[in-house]
């Protein structure tokens, strides 16, 4: 199995982050059922006060090739377009085999 692991700085907003954690949370949840080789996938919104970034995602993969499958996967894509990349300053990324 694959860990995927994701941790996201968000833009600078006056107001509604927590709307925007949200929104990434429940488009990235939603793909459990509709991307295959997904064995769970969470995110997290709300870090200790000792964070350096905003949200993570925490996400398992049957295997390599099942993340790479995600990536580029449509439904995925379409979260990323809609609801991440146009809120995200910083990303950071760590994939292990466990």
């Amino acid at each position: 199995m694959v860990k995927h692991i994701i941790v996201w700085k968000l833009k600078p907003t006056e107001s509604g982050q927590e709307q925007i954690k949200e929104g990434i949370k429940k488009g990235l949840e939603g793909l459990k059922d509709k991307i295959p080789g997904i064995v769970e996938i969470k995110v997290h919104t709300t870090g200790l006060d000792s964070s350096n970034f905003d949200l993570m995602l925490d996400s398992t993969f049957v295997d390599e090739a099942a993340l790479k499958g995600y990536t580029i996967h449509p439904e995925h894509v379409a979260v990323a377009t809609r609801d991440v990349r146009p809120n995200v300053e910083i990303r950071a990324c760590f994939d292990y085999e466990i």
